[in-house]
């Protein structure tokens, strides 16, 4: 796939499940709170825990019964731990290279401003970001065309793409206001596996990964 760069272009991402995989946000976390629950056997209580959550059953009220601790307490730390996370590949180029061509960066995404913040830290992403949208900080979630109109509002170009996974609900916004939608194909790690099945809103162009993509 090809995009043409310039002054005029702003690239604007959805964040998890399009940037990395939201699986390893969750398994971040819950090696954090397990570190500070068991701190001689962390790997064991985590493969524990995580074997609760592949299950589909609750690992928060497992630790809280075992440990006599809050769910409130242990989704703090959930929500506020500073990640252990990866982009995926060709992420980091891509951006520099639409960063080195006077091109703009954005982030729409769902979540609590915290949370959001702390994973595009750790992707190596925050410095390069032109304008951030988190649902929390704004008050209105996807597919609120305001978030997007806020995109909008801030970098004033003429040229529009939105990067995302969730074809149920990421793309209705911006193809209704003339953005250049693009969905990222779920490589079976996705934590809603869902979000392509039955999907109304499909973009525009498909990628495997950002490594697909030429600036020019």
């Amino acid at each position: 796939m090809d995009i043409k760069v310039d002054t005029s272009t702003a690239l604007v991402f959805d964040l998890d499940d399009t940037l990395y995989n939201e699986i390893e946000y969750l398994k971040s976390a819950y090696w954090y709170i397990c570190a500070e629950l068991c701190k001689k056997e962390t790997e064991v209580l985590y493969n524990h825990v995580f074997s609760i959550y592949r299950n589909g059953d609750n690992p928060f009220l497992f630790l809280s019964e075992k440990y006599d601790v809050s769910i409130d307490h242990l989704l703090f730390q959930y929500r506020n731990h500073f990640p252990q996370i990866k982009p995926f590949p060709g992420v980091l180029q891509f951006i520099q290279d639409v960063k080195k061509k006077q091109g703009k960066i954005g982030i729409v995404t769902d979540g609590r401003t915290v949370t959001q913040s702390n994973k595009l830290k750790a992707l190596g992403i925050w410095n390069l970001i032109d304008c951030c949208i988190i649902s929390e900080s704004v008050g209105t979630e996807k597919p609120s065309k305001r978030n997007f109109k806020l995109v909008e509002k801030d970098l004033k170009v003429s040229n529009y793409y939105y990067f995302a996974d969730n074809f149920k609900k990421d793309f209705i916004a911006p193809a209704y206001l003339g953005w250049h939608t693009v969905g990222l194909i779920d490589n079976g790690l996705n934590i809603h596996p869902n979000s392509c099945y039955n999907a109304l809103n499909s973009p525009q162009s498909l990628i495997r990964s950002f490594t697909e993509i030429n600036t020019k």
